[in-house]
């Protein structure tokens, strides 16, 4: 059934409760009143069933108001956000199914209680006014719920690449070769590539790439350095051998437009960062490394160069194979933009595994800690760039104050193309617990710097911080807040 069908069953079913209640009949009154059975009346009001039209004229003749205006979709302020949440089309997009719930659950829920929805969605709605919440922002962050819930590990995506490494005859070796992932797209996939095609359009130079459907033309920007340009085609290769239809046609989702097409980006970075990297390859590579019993950041840029790959693609493929093949489950990734201009830092991508660590996008209009390594890195790499410096990696044992919280923090901070006069750092942070300690050897080298950190300056109470950008004001607020309470408590006895 169409989902404008679904969704007038919906309101439907919530005004004929709602009249119902109002009028203060049971089920069995009004179906007494209406010749309507008590089963039938329930999965009316559950938005299960949608009458005829002579049923809806017995049904509004016991409730006692016309059936044009019950069949109506007006409705007044009591379901008034229900109506403008089921004309958004907000739940059909909803990715339920991808979570396991069923939507008539849903729809029972918002059956059960109009009242609390009520509140629950005009509370939604007024934060996203004072957010300026976007669509897009919805499905990215449902995207991420997603992806956790899965450990970021899909055997499917991994079993599709895999064939396509065997059915091109590609090589055991990486890296992969422009030329040779460019003869698939252009004979297997009939794709024209245009290595400077975005160059005619300097309106947009900060995109990567843009693939043209109806001419079947991938443009490429002249700017991208080689490892970028092969992931892009290595994510195109993905939209086609796996049958993506549904995508973005950007390099970069500038506006998600649903969550399958979100979803669907995602699988296809998935394929391109999993063609790049084969799996049995890169795990016996990161036990090699893991074995060490001492910290050596150029092991790591070793392997990016091994198989010519950036630095978010190495830690997109350990956030894949860490909780799956290691047992290292209690991870975070975090990706920092910087402008060294403004000195300003940004949290553009995150990832958080098992369950939601310390530092994350907590405070958007706060100043993220300096003592964190992502950050620190970042400021370093920018006093260096004039010597001719552009990828910087270090590796920090981050405690988190007024908890038993340790992370080793591996950060990797670069120079961003084709985005000019940024930086970018890419952190993966993994919970120390014996688990890790047994797993990583060099985890116990005393080269390895420990430093305390927080979240935000607002929210730390650290003193004599020679890092701190901003005053601890969430702290002096919580304190005024608890003198104000404790000279009340003692007024009032």
């Amino acid at each position: 059934m169409s989902t404008k069908a679904q969704n007038e069953r919906i309101l439907f079913g919530l005004k004929v409760k709602q009249l119902r209640q109002q009028k203060g009949l049971s089920f069995v009154e009004l179906s007494e009143a209406s010749q309507l059975s008590v089963s039938y009346l329930n999965e009316i009001e559950k938005g299960k069933k949608y009458p005829r039209e002579e049923k809806i004229a017995t049904l509004a003749q016991a409730l006692g108001v016309s059936a044009e205006a019950l069949a109506s979709q007006e409705v007044d302020e009591g379901l008034a956000p229900v109506n403008d949440l089921l004309q958004s089309n907000f739940l059909s997009e909803l990715p339920l199914e991808r979570f396991g719930i069923d939507m008539a659950k849903v729809v029972e829920i918002i059956a059960g209680a109009p009242a609390k929805v009520n509140a629950f969605i005009s509370t939604l709605l007024e934060l996203s006014r004072n957010y300026a919440l976007r669509q897009e922002n919805f499905y990215f962050g449902a995207l991420r719920a997603y992806l956790e819930l899965h450990n970021n590990y899909f055997q499917d995506l991994e079993d599709a690449a895999a064939r396509f490494i065997a059915a091109n005859k590609l090589s055991d070796q990486r890296p992969l070769t422009f030329e040779t992932l460019q003869n698939i797209l252009e004979e297997k996939y009939d794709y024209l590539v245009l290595s400077s095609g975005l160059d005619r359009y300097p309106e947009l130079r900060h995109l990567r790439s843009i693939f043209i459907p109806k001419r079947k033309e991938l443009l490429l920007s002249s700017g991208l350095s080689g490892i970028q340009r092969n992931f892009e085609l290595g994510k195109e290769l993905g939209f086609q051998s796996l049958n993506l239809s549904e995508r973005a046609y950007t390099s970069s989702i500038l506006r998600g437009k649903t969550f399958n097409e979100v979803l669907n980006h995602s699988q296809a970075i998935y394929f391109s960062v999993a063609l790049h990297l084969p799996l049995a390859r890169i795990n016996a590579d990161l036990e090699q490394i893991f074995q060490s019993k001492t910290w050596s950041g150029e092991a790591f840029l070793d392997l990016m160069k091994h198989y010519d790959v950036t630095p978010e693609m190495l830690y997109h493929r350990l956030t894949n194979i860490l909780p799956k093949f290691f047992g290292i489950r209690k991870l975070f990734f975090l990706r920092f933009v910087h402008d060294p201009d403004k000195n300003t830092f940004e949290v553009d991508k995150e990832l958080h595994l098992s369950y939601r660590h310390h530092p994350h996008g907590n405070g958007l209009y706060e100043h993220y800690c300096r003592r964190w390594l992502s950050i620190s890195l970042l400021q370093e790499l920018a006093t260096m760039q004039p010597a001719g410096q552009e990828t910087l990696i270090k590796a920090q044992i981050s405690s988190y104050l007024n908890t038993k919280d340790e992370y080793l923090c591996i950060t990797i901070a670069r120079t961003s193309y084709p985005s000019p006069n940024k930086n970018v750092s890419v952190t993966i942070g993994l919970l120390i617990d014996e688990e890790l300690r047994s797993k990583i050897k060099f985890l116990n080298d005393p080269a390895i710097l420990s430093r305390e950190v927080h979240t935000t300056c607002e929210r730390c109470a650290l003193p004599n911080c020679t890092e701190r950008a901003a005053p601890p004001l969430v702290i002096e607020k919580r304190q005024q807040f608890q003198m104000v309470q404790d000279r009340l408590n003692k007024l009032l006895g």
